[in-house]
């Protein structure tokens, strides 16, 4: 059993913004399998399924952001699956728009709800998909910014990101992670690669 974990907030304010990636390819994967993500359980929305010739679990926890481990970790627990079964998706301010990096492992980089599931798990070994979401001009408040209403003019680019993310997922069930970290993790500058100490998490 794989379980798929998209990290979000939960609310109709919050539904259309940045931090709300993470939530939006598991909603991509669930209308793709034919998978209803409604029941309610491990204080998250979980749906049962196949993807990719694989049992999965695809779950959105209903805490805040800040604490989705304290849904993963029972979510972990009652699919009675390792770490090693987990995929987390979420939205990443290290990376420009429209990138990708898939990873086997590594830290919080500044992410409050990775920071909480790592806190909740007490390991990094799980498989993360991140999706860029830092824009090329900003200054101001990082966490104003995620968790702003996506513009209209931004629609499409989000809309290809999420498809791209949600694809990312399936390469991973059906072929393993590290072919999934050879098809989708482009080169980036060191300064996009560094991880983002800021916090941006509500």
């Amino acid at each position: 059993m794989r379980l798929i974990v998209g990290l979000g907030n939960p609310g109709i304010e919050y539904a259309w913004t940045p931090h709300n990636l993470g939530f939006l390819v598991v909603d991509t994967l669930a209308e793709d399998a034919g998978i209803r993500v409604t029941r309610p359980e491990a204080k998250s929305f979980v749906g049962l399924g196949q993807i990719a010739g694989q049992e999965v679990v695809l779950a959105k926890p209903q805490t805040m952001m800040n604490l989705s481990g304290l849904a993963v970790k029972e979510l972990v627990s009652r699919a009675e699956c390792e770490t090693s079964d987990l995929i987390v998706v979420y939205d990443d301010v290290a990376l420009p728009w429209g990138m990708l990096r898939v990873r086997e492992r590594g830290t919080a980089g500044g992410h409050n709800g990775l920071k909480s599931v790592i806190g909740a798990l007490g390991t990094t070994e799980f498989t993360r998909v991140r999706l860029g979401v830092k824009p090329d001009e900003f200054r101001g408040d990082l966490k104003e910014y995620v968790l702003r209403q996506i513009r209209r003019d931004e629609e499409k680019m989000v809309a290809e990101e999420i498809e791209q993310g949600a694809e990312a997922v399936k390469v991973i069930l059906a072929e393993g992670t590290p072919s999934a970290m050879n098809r989708f993790n482009r080169r980036v500058s060191s300064t996009d690669e560094e991880e983002n100490e800021s916090s941006t998490d509500d």
